[in-house]
């Protein structure tokens, strides 16, 4: 199995990254034997395909984490075929299987726990990227979340991309180019993903996770080509009952009363989703970091620790809250896609609307309704997580959502 196997529905891009490969592993080839004159290859000069900053952009679910991942892995291939003319990334060697699974020690993968990625942070990850390989072909950092960086961390991000280390590369994934620093996105080489068709979707869920074909065809309809939420919902008796529960609310609010009791099970529901998301790990961090720390039988820290427990709680419930804000914004693209479907009918588009389960409710609402109202209602979800996502109250944003929606 190839390294790029996993990533579906992007020949383009994987074309392009196949060739970065092939001519990154030139450079160490050549750079090896002594041959320094290739050494400019890994800035990325005219005629090579590689370059030593690349941006993966697309919107959720395309698979810009699978896609720099499988980039990274290729870079550290050391499969014998390759000097025979392969193309690096063949998915079974050391090399790629380490980078694959995270435990390559030369490449790193970033992804920000919390709301966002801090200063200090990011130059300690600056600094280890100037290392040299400790024993792979490149240092590779994979920053899975670039569009989260505060802008002091940005801009020391920025230093490291304007002058890389020799044999340093780094991967950044954001939605959109604007998403960063247009000094960083000009300084990188930009891959665009799209969303992958249901039926490669389907195919991928029955051959990698081994979900019967009905099921798996439905989870990807339902979920738009969103590889990860596919997987979840058909994997997942929880997803599917969170999910369920989402799309019963257009039908369930008669009056003021009936949206905001539906706008309070919608953030209860997402809180309690981030709650079985994090907890085990905080407890885990807990543990871990008291131990470090050196606390008694009886659980006293020592003197002078007490800082250390509050950072981490800190730390924790930043993760809470962005793990709060990601469910709860899964639960609006849920709702989208439903008033999506109503409007498909209500203009009478061929287009096979996504959420088949629910077909009778989105006919009901489609025929008691304009096609005006519906694009309201759209709208009004699209605010609640503009509104979310700017640090509004979940519960004030999701009322005043529920509330437009029963309006039209």
């Amino acid at each position: 199995m190839a390294v790029w196997d996993d990533l579906i529905g992007q020949d383009r891009v994987v074309e392009q990254l196949a060739a970065a490969a092939r001519d990154a592993d030139a450079y160490v080839t050549a750079a090896a034997s002594g041959q320094e004159a290739v050494r400019a290859a890994s800035s990325g000069p005219s005629g090579s395909a590689m370059t030593h900053a690349w941006l993966f952009t697309g919107p959720p679910g395309s698979g810009l984490g699978t896609a720099a991942r499988a980039f990274a892995a290729a870079l550290q291939c050391v499969s014998p075929d390759r000097a025979l003319g392969g193309v690096p990334g063949c998915g079974f060697c050391d090399g790629c299987h380490t980078a694959l699974i995270g435990t390559h020690a030369d490449v790193e993968v970033v992804r920000a726990a919390g709301l966002s990625t801090g200063v200090g942070d990011t130059r300690d990850l600056v600094r280890r990227a100037q290392l040299s390989p400790s024993g792979g072909r490149w240092q590779v950092v994979v920053h899975e979340t670039a569009d989260r960086l505060t802008e002091q961390a940005a801009n020391a991000l920025l230093k490291a991309v304007e002058e890389p280390a020799p044999r340093t590369v780094w991967l950044l994934c954001a939605p959109s180019a604007d998403d960063v620093l247009p000094t960083i996105r000009s300084r990188c080489r930009h891959m665009v993903l799209r969303t992958p068709p249901v039926d490669a979707v389907a195919d991928l869920l029955i051959r990698r996770d081994g979900i019967e074909p009905e099921e798996a065809v439905a989870a990807a309809r339902a979920t738009q080509g969103h590889i990860d939420r596919a997987r979840r919902l058909a994997t997942d008796a929880r997803a599917r009952t969170r999910r369920a529960a989402v799309l019963a609310l257009p039908t369930r609010m008669e009056d003021i009363g009936d949206a905001l009791r539906a706008a309070q099970q919608l953030v209860d529901a997402a809180g309690e989703d981030a709650r079985e998301a994090v907890e085990e790990t905080d407890a885990k961090e807990t543990e871990e970091m008291r131990a470090a720390l050196g606390a008694s039988e009886g659980g006293r820290l020592p003197r002078g620790t007490a800082g250390v427990m509050k950072d981490l709680e800190k730390r924790q419930k930043s993760r809470a809250t962005r793990a709060q804000r990601d469910s709860l914004d899964l639960a609006l693209l849920d709702l989208t896609a439903f008033y999506r479907d109503v409007l498909v009918r209500q203009l009478g588009s061929s287009v096979a609307i996504a959420n088949e389960d629910v077909r009778d409710a989105v006919e009901r609402i489609a025929a008691s309704t304009r096609p005006e109202q519906t694009l309201r209602r759209m709208e009004a979800v699209l605010e609640c997580r503009r509104a979310v996502e700017r640090n509004v109250a979940p519960l004030l944003a999701v009322e005043a959502m529920a509330v437009a929606l029963r309006a039209g």
